[in-house]
């Protein structure tokens, strides 16, 4: 089973594939916001639950992530940030990578968390995940 971030990033590249926007002109890192380029999309994953269950063969993982949009425009970050949500909050029984997502659901955001020093706007979505 691949980490979460690496299947939410080929389920962004599914949906935005006949769109240059994703890749080109916002490359989508997991793990890192790196210096260049300006504009980014970045995957974290952040800490999620395990289930306690009595049935050993039917084990759910609830990872949790945040994708932070970087932008040298604010509207534009925030419209991609926005998409980005549309995509994922409320997918279900899906299978990607071999994985079942049985959910993905927007826990909070988007919202604005910073600029950073590069006077770069900053945006951020968190998701809860359900998976086996």
């Amino acid at each position: 089973m691949n980490a979460s971030a690496v299947d939410i990033k080929q389920i962004i590249e599914y949906y935005y594939a006949e769109d240059s926007y994703v890749g080109d002109l916002y490359p989508i890192f997991i793990g890192k916001e790196p210096a260049s380029p300006v504009n980014t999309i970045s995957i974290f994953e952040t800490m999620g639950y395990h289930q306690l269950t009595f049935n050993k063969c039917e084990i759910y993982e609830y990872p949790s992530i945040q994708i932070r949009i970087r932008s040298s425009s604010y509207l534009e970050g925030w419209q991609m940030i926005a998409d980005i949500k549309e995509i994922l909050h409320g997918r279900a029984s899906e299978t990607w990578n071999g994985t079942l997502y049985t959910l993905i659901r927007c826990a909070g955001g988007p919202a604005l968390l910073d600029f950073d020093k590069d006077q770069r706007v900053r945006f951020i979505c968190n998701f809860n995940i359900q998976r086996r």
